[in-house]
């Protein structure tokens, strides 16, 4: 087990370096003048606004001095600049915004939280609701639940949230009043209404990711049930609830963690129509601000937080993958 997680962990390290590398490269080695470009192509800035960003940011040093200098501030921050335009950046230091000339790391701390709020609780729900569903389908085949289950993941799978979301505005705020208009607070300043607002992000997210999750334990569960060792586990006359909950369901949520993994990772980087719909500024929302106005350092520290995200939600789905089948700490 020692050394598969070491084996993972060393891979996931190589990865997030390779794409560092790219990300960087791609920003600021790729345009012939990064600060002109952050200047709207020089037509917003002078000659000497251009050269004191160069400065302030860095710019006019070789590209591999540019990129050491930005992986090291990262771990132990570092000073920006020169002279009369040099300045501290502590770690972990993603450079400083062009806009507003606030450091990245400030931005991210202020927006990542709200991302990562909406992103757990709808994970729960579109977990929860899609295996149950799932599960409850499987087992009463042909049924009219399974019709109504299969009915329910066809609709979730084609409406868009930018049409569910509203529906879900109108229905529960406006219409009814059982929910207030959601406006995010942080968990750690008042912990009720933080889930109060979040509970119409969560069930826009979750129960239209739900949907696909309900179709994929349906199809896996059906073929786990047609295995050798399912009929043998009833042969010996074991419990339904054993056979199907630790016999069956363990069998064939194999695939279902890949997907989570790979959804949650995703969601993490930014979920930018969900909070664009209910008003939040998360993370997503933050990164599509800074595509818009060319704030490049935004849009990278953003991209580069997406790829630590995926990295670490396939590396955790590794993890899970030898504690459900033993099999795979042996490959």
């Amino acid at each position: 087990m020692i050394r598969f997680l070491v084996r993972k962990l060393l891979l996931a390290t190589a990865t997030l370096v390779a794409v560092s590398a790219l990300t960087f490269g791609l920003f600021f080695a790729v345009p012939n003048n990064p600060a002109e470009l952050m200047c709207g192509n020089g037509k917003v800035c002078g000659p000497e606004r251009l050269e004191t960003i160069e400065r302030r940011m860095g710019l006019d040093a070789p590209v591999p001095q540019q990129y050491a200098g930005f992986m090291k501030g990262i771990f132990t921050g570092r000073t920006l600049g020169e002279g009369a335009a040099a300045r501290e950046c502590p770690r972990p230091c993603l450079g400083f915004s062009f806009r507003n000339d606030e450091p990245v790391s400030r931005i991210v701390g202020r927006t990542l939280p709200v991302t990562l709020s909406l992103v757990a609780g709808a994970a729960v729900v579109w977990l929860l609701v899609g295996i149950s569903l799932g599960m409850v389908s499987a087992l009463r085949r042909g049924t009219l639940l399974d019709r109504l289950a299969v009915g329910f993941s066809l609709v979730g799978a084609s409406m868009p949230i930018l049409l569910f979301g509203p529906l879900l505005l109108i229905v529960l705020v406006y219409e009814t009043g059982w929910l207030g208009y959601p406006r995010y607070v942080p968990v750690t300043e008042n912990p009720a209404a933080w889930a109060s607002a979040m509970i119409l992000p969560w069930l826009a997210l979750g129960l239209l990711n739900s949907a696909s999750y309900a179709r994929l334990s349906r199809a896996q569960l059906l073929e786990t049930l047609t295995e050798d060792f399912i009929r043998t586990a009833r042969a010996k006359g074991l419990p339904r609830a054993r056979v199907y909950g630790r016999h069956a369901l363990r069998a064939a949520i194999t695939p279902i963690v890949t997907i989570a993994g790979l959804d949650v990772g995703t969601y993490l980087g930014g979920t930018v129509i969900t909070e664009t719909v209910f008003g939040f500024t998360g993370l997503g929302k933050a990164s599509l601000n800074a595509a818009i106005n060319l704030d490049m350092p935004v849009v990278m520290a953003t991209v580069l937080l997406a790829a630590v995200f995926v990295v670490a939600a396939n590396l955790v789905v590794d993890l899970l993958y030898a504690v459900i089948d033993p099999r795979v700490r042996l490959g």
